[in-house]
């Protein structure tokens, strides 16, 4: 699994900057000041491997965290931490389906949408930004940034130049956000000092057509670069997508990797895209992921290299927006959980953790100047034990009338609906063996409005992942009604399955035979659908619940709500959604920030799947519930 970013040049006079320049693996100048983001216009510039600003080698000592997945009342905090640990440049994602959920519908404002507000925050903390704005970005996020309408097309062809629907639609959201990044680039005065074109493309094709078309619509819009790409070295030397003049960005590289990509850019700067501090946790995983860098950091510095951290603090998939992982063939599904956490050197609470003062120490030891002080860390907060009361039953809460349909399909061609909930219904002649193809991801099969099992497209000892599903052990005549609900993960964000459509996109069996003329009720789980929830009309015995309570506040702050006691659904309070959680874990509490709690009483909703009865909901100190 990989991360990914570019960079391509604008070249100053030669003979203005030999005088200069340092050889490429010389460590930076000591003694001349660094230049800030001060509101001035500044010169950002390519020389053969070097980065140049103002005329000086300049060494991008980059970390990545992303406005989407932090709540915009700490990001400035974020933004701090990162400068205290001696970084000078803040890397960020622009997630495209976060901005543009219909097409030509565009959001930059709500909640933490506004990314050129927190490029300018940027600037305002003196930090640079290296921006990374897709279209396509990977990143653990729901279809790697694309968004999910595209694929209502049955045909669409993603990430390619010759499908003229989607270049339309990249060529609008290119439109959209480049009147926004223009005015902060460096070079009007800005601190974005070079943009990336698409991501690890190596990785998907090696049309360097396709690049050069995306790059070309930047400039169309008067973004001139310098571009930057970003890679891991084998697919790199395996598919050659390499637009000439772009800076390289080398995933997970050390010296000797960087020394070898000079190969594909001669002339261009070859640095490290994506350094690894830690490292992503899929739902099923034994535990959170970490991982340790010091050591090739060290090298890196040593070397006088620049150097992206993937990522310095990686906040929260909140909501839906967490993507997934499979292999090339769509088998080995894996979700990633809620937590954005990564093992990051800044935890997903803003915390510096053991690593980030190793990290600190190796950056700062390397460079001159003093490093900025830690800001002090966000307060924490807690609220008394409580359990929850039904509320309201999915069931109760189907459209009125559903969407007919001769066989299964995908959500975003039958409903229009990117995620959520699907229910499949058909009453039909009883039956005994249930054949399911294509979940996508996970369905609970109910007949008579009893839950007979589930299948589980995550394989995992704890769960059912046959497509056979024995429906009872008598042998009852008669009709019965089958519903099929169908609950989504994130669309696969990496690699050739990229944007897996959801639902149900296989045949449906019972007895050997195919089941036709279903219908299909959606439920998004979108903000219109939960504030209009119907309170409990049915029996409270059929699982698909809603429970709702109110967590006192005890003290105010970011909390961590602890879902141990439950199995599987969604979880929203105030209205917000905070995500996912399942039983089989590693994740079991979800971090809930300050600024969407009151002083006072705070309703949570919970959704589980499969609970009929309560369980306490408790908070936790952290992240893994641990003290």
């Amino acid at each position: 699994m990989k991360r990914r970013q570019f960079i391509r040049f604008t070249l100053l006079s030669a003979l203005a900057l030999d005088r200069h320049l340092l050889a490429a693996d010389a460590a930076p100048a000591r003694g001349v000041a660094t230049p800030i983001p001060d509101g001035k216009p500044h010169r950002f510039a390519l020389h053969d491997h070097n980065f140049v600003l103002d005329g000086e080698r300049f060494q991008i000592r980059s970390g990545e965290m992303h406005p989407a997945r932090i709540p915009r009342s700490h990001w400035q905090h974020r933004i701090r931490m990162a400068k205290a640990m001696g970084l000078n440049t803040i890397a960020l994602y622009i997630m495209w389906n976060d901005l543009e959920r219909e097409p030509g519908v565009f959001d930059f404002t709500t909640g933490n949408r506004d990314f050129a507000a927190f490029i300018t925050l940027c600037q305002q903390e003196g930090m640079w930004v290296y921006l990374r704005p897709g279209p396509y970005i990977c990143g653990e996020w729901d279809m790697g940034g694309l968004p999910p309408y595209l694929l209502r097309d049955r045909n669409i062809k993603l990430r390619d130049r010759h499908d003229p629907d989607y270049m339309a639609a990249v060529q609008r959201y290119i439109a959209a956000i480049a009147p926004k990044i223009a005015p902060l680039m460096a070079a009007a005065g800005g601190p974005i000092l070079m943009l990336q074109v698409e991501n690890e493309y190596s990785s998907f094709a090696a049309d360097v057509g396709y690049l050069e078309a995306i790059r070309d619509a930047w400039k169309a819009h008067g973004i001139d670069g310098p571009f930057s790409i970003s890679d891991v070295l084998p697919d790199l030397k395996r598919r050659h997508a390499y637009p000439p003049g772009a800076v390289l960005g080398l995933d997970g590289a050390e010296p000797p990797q960087l020394r070898e990509g000079q190969h594909f850019a001669p002339h261009a700067p070859v640095w490290v895209g994506e350094a690894y501090p830690g490292w992503l946790t899929h739902w099923g995983e034994h535990d959170m992921a970490h991982k340790d860098c010091a050591e090739a950091l060290r090298k890196i510095m040593a070397g006088g290299y620049s150097f992206n951290l993937y990522v310095v603090h990686g906040g929260t998939n909140f909501g839906l927006t967490a993507g997934a992982n499979a292999g090339d063939d769509g088998s080995n599904f894996q979700p990633v959980i809620t937590s954005y956490d990564y093992g990051a050197p800044i935890d997903e609470r803003g915390d510096a953790t053991p690593a980030y003062h190793v990290l600190r120490e190796i950056i700062g030891g390397a460079n001159a100047g003093a490093l900025s002080p830690l800001p002090p860390p966000c307060p924490k907060g807690s609220f008394a034990d409580v359990t929850p009361i039904v509320f309201a039953s999915l069931w109760d809460n189907l459209p009125s009338t559903p969407v007919p349909t001769h066989a299964p399909a995908g959500n975003e061609q039958l409903l229009r609906q990117n995620q959520g909930l699907v229910v499949y219904r058909k009453t039909l002649e009883r039956g005994h063996r249930l054949h399911i193809d294509g979940v996508r991801d996970y369905a609970v099969v109910h007949v008579d409005q009893m839950e007979r099992g589930s299948i589980s497209r995550v394989h995992d000892p704890r769960l059912h992942s046959s497509p056979e599903l024995p429906l009872a052990h008598s042998f009852d005549s008669g009709e019965m009604t089958l519903d099929i609900l169908v609950d989504s993960f994130g669309h696969i964000n990496f690699g050739p399955q990229l944007g897996d459509r959801k639902g149900l996109v296989g045949s449906v069996r019972l007895d050997g035979k195919p089941i036709y003329d279903w219908h299909v009720y959606g439920l998004p789980l979108n903000d219109a659908f939960v504030a209009n929830l119907k309170p409990l009309i049915t029996s409270p015995d059929r699982p698909g619940l809603f429970f709702q309570a109110s967590l006192r506040s005890q003290k105010q702050g970011d909390v961590y709500v602890d879902m141990r006691a439950w199995t599987k659904g969604y979880v929203w309070v105030n209205g917000h959604l905070l995500g996912r959680y399942w039983h089989i874990g590693p994740q079991q509490c979800l971090y809930c920030p300050s600024e969407w709690l009151t002083a006072g009483d705070n309703r949570i909703l919970i959704l589980d799947l499969h609970q009929t009865h309560a369980a306490p909901v408790r908070c936790a100190d952290n992240l893994t519930g641990t003290a």
